[in-house]
């Protein structure tokens, strides 16, 4: 299957409902990532976003993490087994050997995917940049490159506007 893009619906998933707000998927295959996204689970939570967790590794590994990595014990989020791959295969990111790639989605309370990012198995995401994509896409402005929440956005020139 196709990897989902911007416009396109989420896959629908037995999951937390989240009510409004924008709903930010994550395949968070490493610890040190589901770690990084739990640390910045309030300014997600401030946000009216909820994170959800998913990988297709089973309940079992997902204890282990918790029991051997300390900064997991307290994680703020949910995490789901997608041990059939139905979730990964709808979302696109099943690579050729089984193997969900690193992805992350952000999706509105329509269930309609804002934003994607797909990486390498060998890198790591940086999860501020999510925060950041998330401010831009709740502002419903036009973000220069760079932007971060409370800089100016872009309204577009006279002439511009005259034509649209």
């Amino acid at each position: 299957m196709a990897l989902l893009n911007v416009g396109d619906q989420f896959p629908a998933h037995n999951s937390t409902a989240v009510i409004g707000g924008h709903l930010s998927k994550v395949d968070a295959q490493r610890p040190d990532e589901i770690d990084a996204f739990g640390k910045l689970n309030d300014e997600f939570a401030d946000r009216n976003t909820q994170v959800l967790g998913a990988s297709i590794d089973n309940e079992f590994v997902h204890f282990q993490w918790r029991a051997q990595h300390e900064d997991l014990k307290p994680l703020p989020f949910p995490m789901r087994s997608n041990l059939a791959r139905e979730l990964a295969t709808a979302a696109g990111v099943l690579n050729a050997d089984g193997v969900a790639d690193r992805a992350t989605f952000i999706v509105d309370h329509d269930n309609e995917v804002q934003f994607v990012s797909v990486t390498a198995g060998s890198v790591g995401r940086r999860i501020d940049e999510v925060l950041r994509v998330l401010d831009a896409l709740q502002s419903d402005q036009r973000c220069a490159c760079n932007w971060e929440n409370g800089d100016p956005t872009i309204s577009p020139g006279k002439r511009l506007s005259a034509s649209v």
